[in-house]
């Protein structure tokens, strides 16, 4: 299988297909980067060059005990791009993966970039606090970890219904695809899936907007229960100059799986505008 070796030698597996203007794909917790399966066919028969890597710790990348924070995960997103020489490169992440879009556009200068997606994104501040009255209660965080750790699978079934949207007598989504992004979400370690709920419950990246220098298209569902909109979309859009803020209405936090035909559209004519 193709790995990468990130700066501190872990080995990162991606998924390089196609040709074209480059697009990388950064995929959400607790998944993988085979959560893309139907963006990264649509966008590659689309005519663009997609590459989607594992997380450090999630799929079939190295399970480091550290590096869960968010400089760390830029750091390993510059190594994929400089392993693979990659330029004009458009980025797009989904929920965590925002977040290490925000940071390597300042810790890097964004360097290599064009243009960036948020979809989902937890940008730009998820916890509650003084001056993010909006924000998301520091008990939400500590009940996610303490149900990881008491019996994750049990949780991550839990969690897949308010991931997914999925109501008493319905759901916009198969249940056996419910099962596969369990079993994407149960091969990651246990010590990288509560340490990044740590990363991104936490992580301020108020400061890093300023760092978008590039065309920047936000999505967001406006019944995402698992990223409230109005604390992460809308804010993530008014933080970041010129940014275009399309709003999916009644949609869930999963767009990627729930919105898939709106998503690839909406990404296509953006990528190869």
């Amino acid at each position: 299988m193709p790995f990468i070796a990130a700066h501190d030698g872990t080995q990162l597996f991606f998924k390089d297909w196609g040709s074209g203007r480059p697009v990388v794909l950064i995929h959400g917790w607790p998944l993988d980067a085979d959560m893309w399966e139907f963006q990264q066919l649509a966008l590659t028969e689309a005519g663009l060059r997609t590459v989607a890597y594992d997380r450090r710790g999630f799929g079939r990348s190295d399970q480091t005990w550290g590096g869960y924070d968010y400089d760390t995960l830029a750091d390993d997103l510059k190594s994929v791009l400089d392993a693979l020489d990659l330029q004009d490169v458009a980025l797009v992440g989904f929920s965590m993966g925002g977040g290490e879009i925000a940071r390597y556009m300042s810790r890097h200068g964004g360097a290599r970039v064009t243009r960036t997606v948020l979809v989902s994104a937890v940008t730009p501040y998820m916890l509650k606090a003084a001056d993010n009255p909006k924000g998301v209660d520091a008990s939400v965080f500590d009940g996610m970890i303490a149900g990881l750790k008491n019996d994750r699978p049990n949780f991550m079934a839990t969690f897949s219904k308010t991931f997914f949207g999925v109501g008493m007598l319905s759901s916009p989504v198969s249940s056996e695809l419910i099962q596969w992004t369990g079993n994407l979400a149960m091969l990651a370690s246990s010590k990288a899936t509560i340490a990044s709920v740590t990363a991104f419950g936490e992580t301020d990246f108020r400061a890093d907007m300023s760092a978008f220098h590039v065309p920047t298209l936000v999505i967001h569902g406006d019944a995402d229960q698992t990223v409230p909109i109005d604390v992460s979309g809308k804010a993530t859009a008014a933080s970041i100059p010129d940014a275009e803020l399309v709003i999916y209405g009644g949609a869930p936090h999963a767009v990627p799986f729930t919105h898939a035909e709106r998503l690839n559209r909406d990404l296509i004519t953006f990528l190869k505008g």
